[in-house]
């Protein structure tokens, strides 16, 4: 039986927004090691379904397309980000009803 993950993927450091986050992969393990050829020093593998990545609008859909196919898959649930939330803007610094002393 293969194995699986089924994950939302997280967004990128290079990303402000969250795109591309909204769908699930169905990710294959990998089931051979990874090799290093000695002439060129890239890394191969025999097993060709660690390249597979499968996307999925829903975790059911995941978890269904799994199920049909006999693969043993464990789902991995997003973590929730807490919005970041200001009080204040920049312009709040520059306010005549500040109530602080404003210093360099």
């Amino acid at each position: 039986m293969q194995q699986a993950r089924i994950y939302q993927p997280a967004k990128t450091a290079m990303q402000s927004g969250t795109a591309k986050t909204h769908h699930w992969v169905l990710e294959f393990a990998p089931a051979s090691a990874r090799e290093v050829d000695p002439l060129m020093g890239w890394t191969s593998s025999s097993d060709t379904q660690a390249q597979v990545k499968l996307r999925f609008d829903t975790k059911e859909a995941a978890l269904d397309y799994a199920q049909e196919h006999g693969i043993d898959a464990l789902v991995f649930e997003p973590k929730t980000r807490k919005p970041n939330i200001r009080a204040n803007g920049y312009a709040e610094n520059f306010a005549p009803n500040r109530r602080a002393v404003w210093t360099h």
